[in-house]
């Protein structure tokens, strides 16, 4: 019996012995990993620009290292102003020629669809839906009805304005990551009119002029509505402009994560771009320069970044489309303005089945 015990005994011991090591291990693992560099200008960038999450910078790192990568990382400000002779609306229905694959699939038109095309787009770190819009008169910016007071979700806006396609637009207050949508960050034009100001506006106001041709400027908003601007939000960065892309340093210091963007290509074909992120082992994220890769692929010629993150959402046909990184159970979260698609001339615009994508 004695013996048995003593058995027993070693076999508990090994097993803890085991447990230790292994945890011994994973702690080493950990340091080699925080003290990557690579690891360090990707998790770094990524906490800060969270709305709610930048502790997690301060978490593994002190406060110079913070700094010294943030310094490393970042988009230097292009303020060439958009030639808007450059932009030729025409009719992309007797296009007969592509410049590549990107292209023909974007003017191969969904059956029954006269208004938008969907594209699927799956890299090996990001999933990512993009649409292009034919008509840019059918680009035009939703506010909520309760713009300083609540927000209104994607889905929502677009129910409300009995649109097609909705994206979100531009910033807001988001305290801790409980903002409602309600407090919206700069400006906001509509209808040729300012309806909002409000300081933390990223200095850039990204809209459509009344020949529906989308303007980046960084003009104030009385300038840009005398100057023709229609629908216009306040963020950034912008990301091409009369074709040239930012000048963007490491990973522009807005790390991985999920974005919203719209664009616009030289014949006027607007594109509105997700990217889902925030997803472990369905999709990490994107950082700038993935995104500029997409918008080039399909010729985009001015793009400007939207707010992102948990506000990353897009909706088809009042159903919530993509997979947000947070409050998609409540169909996204609420927001203070969406880029929204219409049907101006009834135009035939079948839904896509989503199955059709999978």
């Amino acid at each position: 019996m004695k013996k048995v015990k003593r058995k027993l005994r070693f076999k508990r011991l090994s097993k803890l012995t085991i447990f230790i090591i292994l945890l011994d291990l994973c702690f080493v693992a950990g340091l080699i990993v925080i003290h990557n560099k690579k690891f360090k200008s990707f998790w770094i960038p990524t906490a800060m620009t969270t709305k709610s999450h930048k502790y997690l910078a301060y978490t593994l790192y002190d406060e110079d290292l913070v700094w010294k990568i943030m310094s490393e990382n970042y988009i230097e400000k292009n303020e060439e102003e958009v030639n808007l002779d450059e932009i030729v609306i025409g009719k992309v229905s007797e296009k007969t020629h592509y410049s590549n694959k990107y292209e023909k699939e974007l003017f191969t038109k969904d059956e029954g669809n006269e208004v938008y095309k969907t594209i699927r787009i799956i890299e090996p770190n990001y999933k990512a839906w993009l649409i292009g819009v034919y008509d840019p008169s059918d680009v035009e910016l939703a506010v909520s009805s309760k713009l300083g007071k609540m927000g209104q979700s994607v889905n929502t806006l677009v129910k409300n304005n009995n649109a097609l396609v909705g994206i979100n637009g531009g910033g807001f207050e988001d305290l801790d990551g409980w903002g409602n949508g309600s407090i919206p960050y700069g400006a906001i034009i509509k209808d040729g009119e300012l309806i909002w100001e409000h300081a933390g506006g990223s200095g850039g106001l990204i809209g459509f002029t009344k020949e529906h041709k989308m303007w980046l400027t960084y003009k104030t908003p009385s300038e840009a509505i005398s100057e023709g601007m229609m629908d216009a939000v306040d963020f950034g960065p912008f990301l091409i402009v009369n074709g040239k892309t930012s000048k963007i340093h490491g990973d522009g210091g807005w790390g991985i994560a999920p974005r919203s963007v719209i664009a616009q290509r030289k014949d006027g074909v607007v594109l509105i771009l997700i990217i889902e992120g925030r997803l472990p082992g369905y999709s990490t994220g994107a950082s700038m320069n993935d995104v500029i890769d997409v918008l080039l692929r399909y010729k985009a010629y001015n793009a400007a970044n939207l707010d992102g993150g948990a506000s990353s959402t897009m909706s088809i046909e009042g159903k919530l489309w993509n997979r947000p990184s947070a409050g998609g159970e409540y169909g996204g979260r609420t927001v203070s303005n969406a880029w929204i698609v219409t049907n101006k001339q009834n135009k035939p615009a079948q839904a896509p089945n989503k199955n059709n994508y999978k």
